[in-house]
């Protein structure tokens, strides 16, 4: 019964993540952006394939990734080989993230670079910085001071890069922290930063995803100055027509097996690393390691169910109204309307409310869930709003990037640790999967009709979207301080392992 309820759940709250852009997107078909009717009826046939997907995505990686994440994690603190354990988070960063749903729709997405070299190149970059994660953890490196030695590196690099790879550059960032890569790394960490015995072990566990995001931003903007640009070919180009319900069948079904192949070769690298590993050193019980293998394959059949779906259907129909929105006598409504679907959006996330309820014990009343979500809702509005300006207007990035993590950056000397490692940490909960599979594509296509360069103008959404955590959850750990200092001396939030932020089990 219990299995029977979770799977519900999973699939309740993929529905509700979904539902409001369904409601939307038919408000405005049968208002002022009319669309053809095989167009719509695919966008409704990919928003159910994407609801199912979500769902069994979910459970699935639960099931596995974070069971394979803890398991790896704790063998590996049993062994205090910093070599190994550099060695295996170098590996599983890798495996781990190229299976990442958000970033290889992203990687579908972008033009003038090959797909295969974005996802190894972004892959590599996670890799990388697990490492470093697992360093810091073991060597007890202040978070904040890292993060504001390699954010400099970052803009220094920024500055000096090919125009076209930055927004790009900063979106992987933001996709690598999804829902296959964010339980996984956690669990791993948790797992390391049980070699230390001192209290502040659990403390040092939060960062991980923080560093992990900032791997694939360098190793995007390095690619730039080594990569030869690719044929303009991966991003969204012609919107399929059909005649028939029948024709829409089939372009369904004879992309299944495209999907599926992707798929099975993105997960065999984790499947084979874990069966080495178990086999050599974890020799699980037979329930567990069953339960793992079949969470694998639900994770494989939900993430077919969610590229198909996201790629045939529900993308294409963003892409249009994007074109149709950016007209001139509807330009007026680009910006609002990306607000409103960028407030429905968040609101509609699980893990929101999961992260509101969490920091309002955290901070013991002082800034309450509701307060929490209308931050976080309208700073997600303001973030797909000034996406939107940069289409139009053709903005740099970094006008708004640098002054952004400069704040947050700032921010974090005059907060508790606590509030700046959530909210460093949290950036996948905003730029969730229906950022990079709505509202990419819908900049994309509102650049195109506004004769703007996808690459400089439409990029960057995922990366303002991630950034805004960083401000909002910050700004209420600040409004958190001044109430503690009228009332008392300023408290540090202690940390403890059951106040670990686990937004994976949403």
């Amino acid at each position: 019964m219990s299995h029977r309820k979770e799977f519900y759940e999973k699939f309740k709250e993929a529905a509700m993540s979904i539902i409001p852009i369904v409601v939307i997107v038919l408000a405005l078909s049968l208002t002022v952006v009319p669309v053809s009717p095989d167009l719509l009826l695919s966008f409704l046939l990919g928003a159910v394939l994407l609801t199912i997907g979500m769902g069994l995505f979910t459970v699935g990686s639960e099931v596995s990734m974070t069971q394979i994440g803890s398991q790896i994690g704790s063998h590996l603190t049993k062994t205090k080989n910093l070599k190994l354990i550099l060695i295996v988070s170098l590996l599983l960063g890798i495996a781990i993230t190229v299976a990442e749903p958000d970033l290889q729709v992203l990687a579908a997405n972008v033009p003038n670079i090959d797909t295969l070299v974005l996802i190894l190149t972004v892959a590599i970059g996670v890799g990388l910085f697990l490492m470093v994660s697992m360093l810091r953890i073991l060597f007890k490196i202040p978070l904040r001071w890292l993060l504001m030695v390699l954010y400099v590196a970052i803009f220094i690099l920024a500055f000096f890069t090919d125009q076209d790879y930055l927004s790009v550059a900063f979106d992987s960032g933001g996709v690598t922290t999804g829902p296959m890569t964010v339980p996984f790394i956690l669990a791993l960490g948790v797992g390391v930063a049980s070699i230390r015995s001192d209290e502040n072990a659990q403390m040092d566990s939060f960062g991980l995803v923080a560093l992990c995001s900032i791997g694939p931003i360098l190793a995007v903007l390095i690619l730039s100055f080594i990569y030869k640009d690719a044929p303009d070919s991966a991003a969204l180009a012609s919107i399929p027509e059909h005649d028939t319900t029948l024709s829409l069948g089939r372009h369904y079904i004879t992309a299944l097996p495209t999907y599926i192949d992707e798929v099975v070769l993105a997960l065999l690298p984790i499947v084979i690393f874990f069966l080495i590993f178990h086999f050599t050193s974890l020799k699980l019980r037979k329930f567990p390691f069953l339960r793992i293998i079949l969470g694998l394959l639900v994770t494989c059949l939900g993430l077919v169910l969610f590229l198909l779906s996201v790629n045939v259907g529900f993308s294409s129909l963003g892409y249009v109204l994007g074109q149709k929105l950016a007209e001139p006598q509807l330009k007026f409504l680009l910006i609002p309307i990306a607000m409103i679907m960028g407030w429905f959006i968040i609101n509609a996330e699980p893990a929101v409310a999961v992260l509101n309820k969490q920091v309002e014990e955290l901070s013991a009343g002082a800034i309450s869930s509701k307060a929490m979500n209308y931050s976080l809702a309208i700073a997600i509005a303001i973030a797909n709003g000034l996406a939107m300006l940069r289409v139009i207007t053709g903005m740099s990035i970094l006008w708004i990037i640098v002054p952004g993590y400069a704040i947050a950056l700032i921010l974090a000397f005059f907060v508790p640790q606590t509030f700046t490692a959530i909210a460093f940490d949290s950036g996948g909960v905003a730029s969730g999967p229906l950022t990079a599979t709505f509202m990419l594509p819908f900049a994309m296509g509102a650049c195109t009709t506004a004769g703007g360069n996808i690459m400089t103008d439409a990029f960057g959404l995922v990366a303002l979207v991630a950034m805004m955590p960083l401000l909002s959850i910050q700004l209420m750990g600040l409004i958190y301080v001044i109430k503690t200092h009228k009332a008392q001396e300023p408290i540090e939030i202690p940390y403890a392992e059951d106040e670990i932020i686990e937004l994976w089990e949403v």
